[in-house]
């Protein structure tokens, strides 16, 4: 029997989501696709998992989407891009309508999402490499949009948010020329938060993640991670009200209780997300 294309494990209150076709370095397919939504889904509703790393199995992150897939549409007007977007992930709560697009879905999902971009990653897999909430590096990674050397364009809400990673010049430098990036430069432009030895990555990574899930509020992540996404979508205004109506809601909750009692009692945080 197979492997799954997506994996999912938890452990220490990680969800380690693993894109999982290493011999094709990890080729966006039908089933990665399924595989992806389920265990991001998955990791969504477990109130045990307080934060999300994506990764990939092998020597790469993601390659894009599997090129037998786009070979056989060459040439059939659409044929890649479903009629019907996927239905939007069940999170037992609203979802804001940028987010519930086919790709648009990491930012609805109310925890940290952690690209692990542990070797190449292009196309497709750069898409969702942006679309998570931080991004990290192993010293050996390498970035590519890719589109314009396949005859495409900036595909699914790119050219919105890559700008507002690396700023207007930077984007249209990657997406013009599809150059190859390294993890240097890539840290250096903002495209990635921090580059770590390859040896050494996956764990670095765990242990930033761990860190967030042992010594900080679920609650403040949660709603820090709505105000970071749904202001890149309002203007400052809209953005301060939302602060003030949350910082209200964040004094009644035991999160601020517990966050100021294991400050005074000096010792080790017990956040439950309420």
């Amino acid at each position: 029997m197979a492997e799954p294309a997506a994996l999912y494990a938890v452990r220490d209150r990680l969800a380690i989501v693993t894109f999982n076709r290493p011999d094709r370095l990890n080729a966006f397919n039908a089933e990665m696709e399924t595989g992806l939504r389920e265990a991001m889904a998955q990791a969504a509703r477990d109130p045990s998992v307080r934060v999300i790393v994506l990764t990939g199995a092998g020597r790469g992150f993601c390659a894009g989407a599997d090129m037998e897939r786009l070979s056989g549409a060459a040439g059939s007007r659409g044929a890649t891009i479903p009629r019907e977007a996927p239905p939007p992930l069940d999170l037992g709560g609203p979802v804001h309508a940028d987010f519930r697009h086919r790709y648009s879905y990491l930012p609805a999902i109310p925890k940290p999402v952690i690209a692990a971009v542990n070797g190449p990653v292009a196309g497709l897999g750069f898409v969702f490499a942006c679309y998570c909430d931080l991004r990290f590096a192993g010293s050996e990674a390498i970035f590519t949009t890719a589109f314009s050397r396949r005859g495409l364009i900036a595909e699914y809400g790119l050219a919105w948010l890559l700008p507002r990673l690396v700023g207007p010049g930077n984007a249209a430098d990657l997406l013009f020329s599809a150059r190859r990036v390294g993890a240097e430069e890539a840290e250096r432009i903002g495209l990635v938060s921090r580059v770590f030895p390859q040896a050494e990555f996956l764990p670095r990574v765990v242990d930033y993640a761990g860190e967030l899930a042992a010594a900080v509020s679920p609650r403040s992540m949660r709603v820090m991670k709505r105000q970071l996404w749904e202001g890149l979508l309002s203007g400052l205004g809209a953005s301060v009200e939302l602060a003030n109506e949350e910082m209200r809601a964040s004094f009644l909750s035991e999160d601020f209780k517990e966050g100021v009692a294991h400050f005074i009692e000096k010792r080790p945080a017990r956040f439950t997300g309420r």
